[in-house]
């Protein structure tokens, strides 16, 4: 305020709300009116008005409003001048408010650009965040009200510490009867409005971050749409020349360029750099994704070779993630219902592991270990992968048959055997590290498997110990390409030869699996064949390989999903039938990579003979030669083995060139010949047995 010589006044000084302020004019602390009385004053008044205004004129709502507001504005004026203080400190407090009420204006977070506040909601919210903050609000009220020219420029902060004039306060009353205006012309708004005000905070917090996440889908939404207008841009690929050789890789241009090459090699032809070939780009990005994921340059470049590069990278992004636990409930003791009810009871958080098992449970978190609890101890469960239900699930045995598992450490696979069977029957648990021997035993002991035999002995030697069963299970040793998550070692430790290794193992193993199962069983002759690889060398060549050297067919696991195998691979072709085989990866069913084939034995007999037509006729396509001299290219499997010995007789004697006939014409000549200049003597003498 100025004065009428020019002279610019100090503003009031500042009101001490604390205990030794001095008394109001009646004498007691009773009568004593603070600006924050008079703010909680004013806030009860509004509130009321606004609650009890809906039915009442808005012109009579707004002169009360404004009636209340000056009292208070004169009395909170009047206990300003009596305050004794320094005036360049109350003008500093000036400041101060101004910028708090500027902030406080409407709403403060992102919510601001889409929510408009009514006059009520914003008193409410300021009375709130005031009353949070004593000493301060006490002070900003009292600099507040003695700082007109602020108010000019600041309606919401003079009105609500009623230190304006009327032409302020007539502007908080045109902008509540403009807001009231507003909520009387749509219906929608008011209770959407009175709805906002009932809700609880947490209500309040999620409508806001529900806001925020919507906003945050339109603003990735609209930065895509630019990264597809780029998108067409030709991408130059560095020379490893160009990259410095600190020894250090930086990872996040290395993440850069293996995703402009991957969105170069969708469109090969018109976003490559002229000069650059194919085999540069995917060369450059198998030593990326080596050097970030940290594999070798074998194994990423047996991944593209394989699958698709953006299915590559899936994979690669799988690998990095642990999969979820998974447990088996053991129901020769108990069922899986009541075992989730004391699971969920102990604070473990657990589903059914998906509709294609009836035994499993994924466990989210427990507050206890979940492998020594009391139910564990008790063999309720165990803990087992969900990709090790399916080869058992696949065999399906029967109730009295005789069972092998060649395989059977650490005996996940043999008790859940055991459970299908019931405990009957028997099941020949073969093992041929004797260390993993003492995991086996406890297992089936503490599962209560009672059908089971424990036996050491190399898997190659089993037909001629054990001799003929029913059914058997071989999970063969592999080079672990499915189970990266679970050891990292695998990325770097293994190679071409690794795998041709145990590619030759499997062979061997599955021909002597196959000669321990009985072909005559009434119920059983089935054999299943898994890995925990996705290697072609371990699985679907192995499986061509053995149709080739037995008279076995592959017949249908039973498996309701799962993708199937490949009848084709680098120029490779396999029988048809391999794609009844079921494959299982990472990224695609969120468990390990495995793979399971079942095969029905046809006939006990070694020797390959069942299958020699169709050989013969492939090896005749693949040289080149279409006239194989049948007319369909399918086995014979279905055919009896005396058959087929049969009809291959017929096909060597019609298939006798001239030459050799002629020569065993005359090799028949020579031998009549020698037997006529032959004496009958001697003859005779020589065939006369001498007498004793």
């Amino acid at each position: 305020r100025r004065r009428t010589d020019g002279r610019t006044m100090a503003p009031p000084r500042a009101i001490k709300t604390d205990a030794t302020t001095t008394p109001a004019r009646g004498g007691g602390r009773e009568g004593v009116v603070t600006p924050r009385t008079a703010r909680a004053n004013r806030v009860k008044a509004r509130s009321a008005a606004a609650a009890a205004g809906r039915g009442r004129p808005k012109g009579g709502q707004s002169t009360t409003t404004g009636k209340t507001r000056r009292a208070n504005a004169a009395s909170s004026s009047d206990d300003g001048r009596s305050s004794e203080d320094d005036g360049s400190s109350a003008s500093e407090d000036d400041d101060e408010v101004v910028e708090k009420s500027t902030k406080k204006k409407g709403f403060s977070d992102e919510n601001a650009k889409w929510l408009k506040p009514s006059a009520k909601t914003r008193a409410e919210e300021n009375s709130g965040s005031d009353d949070d903050d004593d000493d301060d609000d006490d002070d900003d009220d009292e600099g507040s009200s003695s700082d007109d020219d602020d108010g000019d420029d600041d309606d919401e902060f003079a009105a609500l510490d009623g230190a304006g004039d009327d032409d302020e306060e007539d502007e908080d009353e045109d902008e509540e009867e403009g807001s009231d205006d507003d909520s009387g012309s749509s219906d929608d708004d008011s209770e959407s409005s009175s709805e906002e005000e009932a809700m609880l905070p947490i209500e309040r917090k999620a409508l806001k971050e529900d806001a925020r996440r919507a906003k945050a889908q339109e603003d990735a939404r609209a930065e895509q749409l630019e990264t597809n207008i780029q998108e067409d841009d030709v991408y130059q690929l560095p020379d490893s020349d160009d990259e410095d050789d600190d020894g250090v890789p930086d990872l996040s241009a290395i993440q850069m360029r293996i995703q402009e090459i991957v969105r170069v090699l969708k469109d090969f032809k018109n976003r490559r750099e002229s000069g650059k070939s194919r085999a540069d780009y995917i060369g450059r990005l198998v030593s990326d994704l080596a050097t970030y994921y940290g594999y070798n340059s074998f194994l990423i470049q047996y991944f593209l070779d394989t699958f698709s590069v953006e299915e590559t990278m899936e994979l690669l992004e799988a690998n990095e993630q642990q999969r979820p636990v998974t447990i088996r409930t053991n129901t020769l003791k108990v069922r899986r219902r009541e075992l989730a009810e004391s699971l969920i009871n102990r604070g473990v958080n657990l589903d059914p592991v998906g509709k294609w098992s009836k035994v499993g449970l994924l466990v989210y978190d427990s507050r206890v270990p979940i492998g020594a609890t009391p139910e564990y101890m008790a063999g309720h469960y165990i803990l087992q992968s969900a990709s090790s239900f399916l080869p058992c699930m696949a065999l399906a045995p029967q109730e009295g048959e005789r069972v092998l598992d060649m395989a059977a450490a650490p005996g996940g696979k043999t008790t859940y055997l055991a459970a299908l069977m019931r405990n009957t029957g028997m099941i020949f648990a073969n093992e041929y590290q004797k260390k993993r021997l003492s995991s086996l035993v406890a297992n089936l002991q503490r599962l209560g498997c009672t059908n089971s035999t424990v036996c050491n002995y190399d898997g190659r030697a089993l037909p001629k110990v054990i001799g003929h069963v029913d059914r058997v299970l071989l999970d063969a040793p592999c080079s672990g390409t499915g189970v990266i998550a679970k050891d990292s070692s695998v990325k770097v430790s293994k190679s071409a030869e690794d795998i041709a290794k145990c590619a030759h193992l499997q062979k061997e193993l599955l021909v002597a699996a196959i000669d321990c199962c009985d072909a005559n069983s009434k119920t059983g002759g089935y054999v299943v064949y898994s890995t925990c690889s996705i290697a072609v060398e371990e699985n679907e060549a192995v499986v061509d390989y053995i149709l080739r050297k037995r008279d076995v067919k592959i017949v249908s696991s039973g498996l309701e999903f799962g993708r199937k195998g490949f009848t084709s691979y680098r120029g490779k072709n396999f029988h048809p039938s391999v794609e009844m085989a079921r494959r299982f990866y990472p990224h695609v069913h969120n468990m390990d990579g495995f793979f399971v084939c079942k095969f029905k034995k046809l006939s006990n007999r070694t020797v390959p003979t069942s299958n020699d037509a169709f050989d013969e006729a492939r090896a005749a396509m693949a040289s080149g030669y279409f006239d194989t001299g049948n007319d369909d290219d399918t086995r014979i499997d279905d055919v009896n083995a005396a058959t087929a010995t049969e009809q291959q007789e017929k096909k060597k004697r019609k298939r006798v060139p001239g030459y050799v006939k002629a020569a065993k014409a005359e090799v028949e000549a020579e031998l009549a010949t020698k037997k006529s200049s032959t004496p009958a003597g001697k003859s005779k003498k020589a065939k006369t047995p001498k007498k004793k």
